[in-house]
């Protein structure tokens, strides 16, 4: 036995805790916003008509700034302290640790100068560009590679359970990064999904469901086996529940992605795999959330006092409601209901708002004091930040879930003689507003409590010496491999950090295999439409305007087989209609009705008003008017490249085509550019030229968008009318 004298950073530590708070700040003023620009839907919309602040751009820049910027700075600031800790070393590489900071933020960076811009790749969570994707990749590894070199150098023999979900969370992330974010640049700022239609949306959610699991929840279930025992004083309760909760979440969450798309074009057999599986998830959910709050045990006297175990006791309620529901929410008679409503909604936020949320202030309000080497500023304000912020997800979340109960119940409901009760969907709108004004009086709380906890922080930090490199001892065992006698099997694993991460891949992928291989190589499950073709140049360029004002964060492109949706919205959606969108379109959540069957429902000139005025032309509407497409030019110097690169995607235009596609979305835009002048009001054209304000107008981008809606759909009803001449 040696004992060796060492020192921990917490300099690191300190730098990421910093970036959480200012980060989560930001991230959730922007949710704010938004959620101010549905309440009131003239907030920063229509009077100042910039685009970079209309809906559809700042919606991606909040989810990315909460997940990536405050959670993911959470996730690093809690992980680089305990597992220095926990493994009686110091981080393997200072350097590296720097590198992962500084890269995490020029990467936060990146996303904040990019997606208010419209730079996006149209995916929900993972709308960052390709080359951004590259960088995320990189400092993933840096990060990876900083602590299993600090696991292999370690001076203890076995990992404690916070490090098998901090090794968990580094493989899985890694995995559903790198597949999903597979994409073919077109240019520096434009790129497409290497995957189309059902293929991508179950890629997707594969990513999007198991990002919430292992980058919002694995991370800081291993941060809660860490905090909560040392905040309390106590052992975990059960170190055999903790590893039928380990390895039964890790295997088991991969599954339950296909739940997001229930009653869509995604084949049968994949949406029970992710009902089952998911049904499942409660199991080995509230495992962990019981082994947390039974290690208080005995312990509930600390509870009134300390802060931080109130912030974790709320946090690991929340995760207990939410892992409830989830499951709940996969069962296709509730799904019915919660799909595309802000029922989802509201569960999203009881789990970022009440696990992540008051998990990171219980983190910060204990660490703070800890290496600044001083008491808490304020405890008073410390409990009354808690109060607050306990106190705005009640305001935010109970709001939502009656909303989104109204909403689907709203949608269904049919009048005696079969006809929807409410077939116009702005009826549903309108029946919202108050508790869209709710909402936003709950996270201008929550808002206000974040505030309160800078401040005390920072007085904290003020008052306080800080303690950059914290000097520790520990006696290290020699031959770490060697197993004792009578020792416990789960040990054996636990001693060999490289094997327990292979473990932990294949264990992951096993269900990403099953789902994603026999979609993606089996060709019955993704059927052909002879009737459904390319788009035309004109409305590929018009596809992605409407990916780059985020359409897709309030409409979907998807009719369930339900009685209430075909007869809303026509024919139910087929997979093989999205065999050549790059990336799919179906939405997740109808703030405005389903796009589906748009095409040709409407004239040239509606959707032209609709674009400039959706107020006026649709009374109570809340969407954004998009002033700035009639005025911008359609940039069409990316045309070739774009058609060129939807062959490699294997869409089918004819060889050489690139080279014809400009002169016909030249000869397309002025035909629905005359057809939109032609209907101009007279007393608008009077005293202008026609033709020449045909020639200005077929330029813009307002007319792109417009063949593109005008395209919504109209291959299958042209397949039907076929169908039903024969």
């Amino acid at each position: 036995m040696e004992v060796q004298k060492f020192s921990y950073d917490n300099k690191i530590v300190k730098y990421f805790a910093y970036a959480t708070v200012i980060w989560g700040i930001v991230g959730m003023l922007v949710g704010l916003i938004i959620a101010l620009q549905l309440a009131f839907p003239e907030f920063f919309n229509d009077y100042l008509g910039f685009s970079f602040l209309s809906f559809g751009r700042l919606r991606p820049l909040h989810t990315n700034a909460v997940i990536f910027a405050f959670v993911g700075n959470g996730i690093f600031m809690g992980v680089y302290y305990s597992l220095q800790r926990l493994l009686k070393a110091r981080m393997w590489s200072d350097k590296l640790s720097t590198i992962n900071f500084w890269g995490w933020q020029f990467i936060i960076l990146c996303a904040a100068l990019t997606l208010p811009f419209g730079i996006t790749s149209g995916k929900e969570y993972a709308e960052l560009e390709w080359w951004i994707d590259i960088l995320i990749t990189v400092l993933w590894v840096v990060f990876g590679l900083n602590m299993f070199m600090t696991i292999l150098n370690r001076r203890v023999k076995h990992l404690y359970v916070a490090i098998w979900f901090y090794i968990a969370t580094f493989v899985t992330v890694a995995i559903l990064h790198i597949f999903n974010s597979f994409e073919l640049p077109v240019s520096f700022f434009k790129s497409y999904s290497w995957y189309a239609g059902v293929q991508d949306a179950l890629v997707q959610w594969w990513y999007g469901h198991n990002a919430v699991a292992f980058f919002l929840t694995t991370p800081y279930l291993g941060l809660m086996y860490y905090f909560v025992p040392k905040a309390a004083q106590r052992p975990v309760y059960s170190y055999r529940l903790s590893i039928v909760h380990f390895w039964a979440l890790i295997f088991i969450y991969i599954w339950a992605g296909p739940h997001h798309l229930l009653y869509t074009s995604l084949p049968d057999w994949a949406q029970s795999l992710g009902v089952v599986f998911s049904v499942m998830l409660i199991a080995p959910s509230w495992g962990g959330m019981l082994n947390g709050l039974l290690t208080l045990r005995g312990a509930w006297d600390r509870v009134r006092d300390d802060v931080m175990l109130k912030f974790m006791v709320v946090a690991l309620t929340c995760y207990g409601m939410a892992t409830f529901e989830g499951p709940m929410l996969s069962l296709k008679n509730v799904n019915m209901i919660s799909h595309f409503t802000d029922w989802t909604i509201a569960h999203v936020h009881v789990g970022g708002l009440g696990w992540n949320g008051m998990m990171t202030f219980g983190l910060l309000y204990w660490l703070f004091p800890k290496m600044f080497r001083t008491q808490l500023y304020s405890k008073k304000l410390a409990n009354q930040h808690f109060w607050i912020a306990t106190l705005g997800i009640i305001l935010y979340a109970i709001p939502m879930y009656i909303a989104g109960f109204m909403q689907g119940l709203m949608w269904q409901d049919f009048n005696p003689d079969g006809t929807l009760a409410n077939a116009d969907f702005l009826k549903t709108v309108d029946a919202l507003k108050p508790y869209y004004m709710l909402r936003s009086l709950g996270g201008l709380l929550f808002l206000s409590g974040a505030v309160m906890m800078f401040y005390n922080l920072i007085k904290t930090a003020k008052a306080g010496n800080f303690l950059a490199d914290e000097e520790a001892e520990a006696t290290v065992t020699k031959n770490m491999n060697v197993a004792p006698k009578g020792e416990y099997w789960h040990r054996a694993i636990e001693r060999r950090p490289v094997r327990f991460m292979l473990l932990s891949i294949v264990v992951v992928a096993i269900g990403g295999l099953v789902e994603i291989i026999p979609t993606m190589i089996v060709k019955s499950n993704v059927p052909t439409i002879a009737s459904v073709k390319p788009y035309t140049p004109l409305e590929l360029e018009g596809r992605d305007l409407y990916i780059r004002e985020g359409c897709y964060n309030c409409h979907s492109q998807m009719i369930r087989p339900l009685r209430f949706e075909t007869a809303r919205y026509g024919e139910y959606s087929k997979s093989g209609e999205f065999v050549y969108d790059h990336p799919f379109q179906w939405g997740s959540k109808r703030t405005g009705p389903d796009l589906a069957r748009e095409g040709g429902l409407r004239s040239n000139f509606w959707h032209y008003q609709h674009m400039i005025r959706p107020k006026d032309v649709s009374p109570g509407s809340i969407m954004p008017a998009y002033t700035w497409m009639k005025e911008d030019d359609l940039d069409v110097s990316l045309i070739e490249k774009k058609i060129s690169a939807m062959q490699t995607l294997g869409v089918p235009y004819k060889a050489g085509y690139e080279k014809e596609a400009l002169k016909d979305l030249e000869a397309q835009a002025k035909i629905i550019a005359t057809d939109i002048i032609n209907n101009q009001p007279a007393e608008v054209m009077k005293g202008l030229n026609k033709e020449a304000e045909i020639a200005k107008l077929q330029k813009k981008e307002i007319v792109a968008m417009v063949a593109y809606l005008q395209r919504l759909g109209v291959d299958i009803k042209a397949e039907s009318t076929k169908t039903a001449k024969n």
